[in-house]
């Protein structure tokens, strides 16, 4: 049986080579920032022709305005994010559809300004701090502290890991980006917890000279199938919709599949060991 356990630095190595060029692109270019973080206008319209979304994209986008998304909402009404338009803009991307697309009844409009803007994300950032301590006094709880401290920081890896590799290709962050870094989260610690749960019980029935990291091994491996039909049947369906699901959820899903797939692989290749590490140095510590 392969030992994953012994092996446990070049998963270490693996994820570092992915994380710190993230961290680095953070740095120096930062996120694409979109609508929803920097300000901007959404407008409910029904048409009354049938159009598809990517002509209103086309209209909107020759005008020289910035869309974020445009999203079906019932028989020809579209909710559509730009960039933040004054009144005249408005009007004149109202005419342009009007031209192009036929007759548009203005439903709704909104605007998000940019305090508003920078309040979203602040609520964002706390969002993830409250999620991270919770489950943390969670897992403390329920397993021990070192258990706890071993999934955030495999949590930590999956965030970082989605959050760099839209820093890098600069991707445009929106706020179904916050909700996908939320869903990768519950869905990297509930991989993480049932492994850990499996530890947990062969702790209890522990032969007397068994090794904790062959221990641990053997409960990754009994763990593995799961693991892996899990994992696939999500990302089955992830990449159907990142196919056929349009571009309003792309954001979404591709944060989603980037996260689910790093869950997988941290959930295996990294919480388990670094629990070991954790153990073994307070081991040392003691003795």
């Amino acid at each position: 049986m392969f030992h994953i356990i012994k092996n446990r630095k070049y998963w270490y190595i693996i994820s570092l080579l992915i994380i710190v060029p993230g961290i680095i692109s953070l740095f120096i270019q930062g996120l694409n920032w979109g609508i929803d973080f920097t300000g901007g206008t959404i407008l409910e319209v029904k048409f009354s022709k049938n159009v598809v979304s990517q002509d209103i994209r086309n209209v909107i986008t020759q005008m020289g305005f910035k869309v974020s998304s445009i999203q079906l909402t019932g028989e020809g009404n579209y909710l559509i994010r730009t960039e933040e338009l004054d009144t005249v803009k408005r009007d004149a991307v109202i005419k342009a559809l009007e031209d192009k697309l036929g007759k548009v009844e203005v439903l709704r409009e909104d605007r998000i300004g940019s305090v508003v803007s920078r309040e979203l994300l602040q609520k964002a950032f706390l969002a993830l701090l409250i999620a991270s301590v919770l489950m943390l006094l969670y897992i403390t709880f329920r397993f021990e502290f070192y258990f706890g401290v071993a999934a955030i920081i495999a949590l930590l890896h999956d965030v970082f890991v989605t959050i760099g590799l839209f820093s890098i290709f600069q991707w445009e962050v929106d706020s179904s980006f916050v909700a996908a870094i939320l869903t990768i989260i519950g869905y990297s610690i509930n991989d993480t917890i049932v492994i850990f749960d499996r530890i947990r019980e062969n702790l209890k029935k522990r032969e007397k000279g068994e090794a904790l990291d062959d221990l641990i091994n053997k409960s990754l491996w009994q763990t593995m199938a799961r693991s892996i039909n899990t994992v696939l049947t999500v990302i089955f369906v992830l990449v159907s919709l990142l196919l056929f699901g349009g571009s309003s959820i792309k954001v979404f899903v591709t944060a989603m599949l980037i996260g689910v797939t790093s869950g997988a692989y941290s959930s295996i290749f990294n919480a388990s060991p670094i629990w070991f590490d954790l153990k073994r140095l307070s081991s040392k510590r003691k003795n």
